[in-house]
């Protein structure tokens, strides 16, 4: 039958859905992942303990080496010839050799200064070392600064010296000169606390013998004699204001040349001095004369 070419084309129908023929493949990447992970930290394992044995096996060879150079340095004659020391006062020679640990046989080459310098710096006397190395001859020269003693305390009836920082010496020690006497748990730590409050050029001053740290909270000073003295009784705050006032009524009053047993000054804007006894007791009152200035 003829076409008309005129006549409309007749329109395809497509099919509304396509099948479905993907293939989808196991996903694999999180598994690969891990066993590259694994793979690499099993060579970097195997890779460090190479590197710590060939390290291990390089530093004996370095300290095989290191020992035969201070064998052959010592045998051409770098052995310690001498140790000079300066500013020894206290410190023991016999303590001050067996702290530093050096002898004729010792290396020059080999002697770590700086270690040198810890190890003296530990004895109790020393507060500061300086070493020098020198050569033909071989020496050490040690230049020490000792603590200076500026007061002893006295704790569970031994005395101890005390540096000028403060500092308890846990050494033998005989005075060559008079020194504040301090008593009282904790008072070296303390003391310098106290003198930065005092005026140090003071006639007082230079007649205290004992300072006395009262229950961790104030100081009991005792002018010129330890057993009979004046007792001067400072208050725990405002030391400054309370010795200046003292000095202040020396000088108007001479209060400290007369005979009294104490000051108390302890009472913001009073003090407190109570006399000497006379040698007769008194027939109506055995307590001390006070007067209130």
């Amino acid at each position: 039958m003829p076409t008309n070419k005129n006549s409309p084309i007749p329109e395809l129908k497509i099919p509304t859905t396509i099948p479905d023929n993907k293939i989808s493949l196991v996903n694999e990447w999180p598994y690969r992942l891990l066993g590259n992970g694994l793979i690499i930290g099993i060579i970097l394992f195997l890779a460090s303990i190479t590197i710590t044995i060939k390290t291990d096996l390089i530093n004996k060879q370095l300290l095989s080496l290191k020992d035969s150079f201070f064998l052959m340095t010592s045998e051409l004659g770098f052995t310690l010839d001498d140790i000079i020391v300066e500013g020894r006062k206290h410190t023991g020679k016999e303590e001050l050799l067996a702290q530093s640990g050096l002898n004729r046989h010792s290396n020059i080459l080999e002697i770590d200064l700086y270690e040198l310098k810890r190890r003296i710096e530990e004895l109790p006397w020393v507060k500061q070392a300086r070493i020098r190395r020198s050569y033909s001859p071989n020496v050490i020269q040690i230049s020490l600064k000792e603590h200076e003693v500026k007061s002893l305390w006295q704790h569970q009836e031994k005395f101890y010296p005390i540096s000028e920082e403060g500092k308890v010496i846990e050494a033998p020690y005989t005075p060559d000169k008079p020194l504040l006497l301090i008593v009282g748990d904790n008072a070296p730590e303390h003391i310098n606390e106290l003198l930065s409050e005092l005026d140090t050029e003071s006639e007082i001053f230079q007649r205290i013998r004992v300072a006395h740290y009262i229950s961790n909270r104030r100081w009991n000073l005792i002018l010129d004699d330890i057993s009979n003295g004046i007792t001067i009784k400072l208050p725990a705050q405002g030391v400054k204001e309370a010795w200046k006032k003292l000095l202040k009524l020396n000088k108007s009053k001479n209060i400290l040349k007369r005979k009294l047993t104490n000051i108390d000054l302890r009472l913001k804007g009073k003090v407190i001095i109570k006399l000497e006894r006379s040698g007769k007791r008194p027939t109506r009152s055995p307590k001390r004369k006070e007067n209130k200035i």
